[in-house]
């Protein structure tokens, strides 16, 4: 059987420096913790807690004092970086640096919205820990919208600035985009910011042809990933033998019956370590007296 890992798969480079500041502090510390779930894979936040990291809430925030807080990629609005300087909690950034630059963005943007009586829209997840940080940039005064039924929130006979969460969709951006032009009193009123990050957005595309290219394919994924749950659908559209898995443990035989090809692949928040482990199980299992040795 011939198995293959996507080599686009994995980390983007917002997580990679979250977990290599982690790691870094974690070697000189010992015990840190992390404001919310580093990446949202559990395999990888169980590796990292076994090195020290302790995961906590905004509400545990307030016993820190004296201690040392990751602030992970997805950022945090400023009344935390506040509330920590206040209670002598030494913060560790770790904010993914095009979540940082959006950030700065939604600020001056709001700056300039209100001088014309407009108003900011920020395309995103309400209740996302990124879309938390962002309209926290401008003390909540920013309308977020999820799908274009949410536009009728919108005041289209004022000027608007669009912007949107680095992990959206490309093509719902441009559909509310678009519906936001046709609406508008004065489209020359309307500022459009793409924000959306490429490194995430272009592996749509890439995943389809990935998927196509196998007989059955294993996502890997958390739970709790937004990110995965979207690009397990991009592969099971490409290819309806696609399975998605949080660890090997998974893996069910009857899903590689008369298959003569795997691929494996992951959301942003898979670490490479834990697909390679998925794969090496499947190959075991190829390899096994029945073939079926899961």
């Amino acid at each position: 059987m011939h198995i293959e890992i996507d080599e686009k798969s994995g980390f983007c480079f917002g997580v990679v420096k979250a977990i290599t500041k982690a790691e870094q502090s974690l070697s000189e510390l010992g015990r840190v913790c992390s404001l919310g779930d580093i990446v949202h894979n559990r395999v990888e936040v169980q590796r990292l807690e076994k090195l020290g990291l302790e995961t906590i809430s905004h509400d545990e925030l307030r016993g820190m004092s004296g201690r040392t807080v990751l602030i992970r990629a997805h950022g945090e609005p400023p009344s935390t970086y506040d509330f920590a300087r206040r209670h002598g909690i030494r913060l560790i950034d770790a904010t993914c640096p095009v979540v940082a630059r959006l950030q700065k963005l939604v600020k001056s943007a709001h700056e300039e919205m209100k001088a014309c009586g407009g108003q900011v829209v920020i395309l995103g997840k309400r209740g996302h820990a990124e879309v938390v940080g962002l309209t926290g940039q401008v003390d909540g005064d920013a309308i977020v919208v999820e799908t274009p039924d949410d536009l009728q929130s919108v005041d289209f006979s004022r000027p608007i600035c669009l912007l949107s969460q680095t992990t959206q969709s490309l093509a719902l951006f441009e559909q509310i985009r678009r519906s936001m032009l046709e609406r508008a009193a004065n489209p020359s009123r309307v500022v459009v910011h793409d924000t959306i990050c490429r490194q995430v957005s272009n592996r749509n595309p890439h995943l389809q042809q990935f998927a196509r290219r196998f007989d059955a394919i294993v996502f890997v994924c958390g739970r709790k990933s937004s990110n995965g749950k979207v690009l397990y659908q991009t592969c099971l559209q490409s290819n309806p033998r696609s399975y998605t898995v949080e660890d090997e443990s998974e893996l069910r035989p009857e899903w590689f019956e008369g298959c003569r090809s795997v691929g494996i692949c992951g959301a942003t928040s898979t670490p490479k370590w834990l697909m390679q482990r998925v794969a090496d199980r499947i190959g075991q299992a190829a390899g096994g007296a029945d073939g079926n040795d899961f």
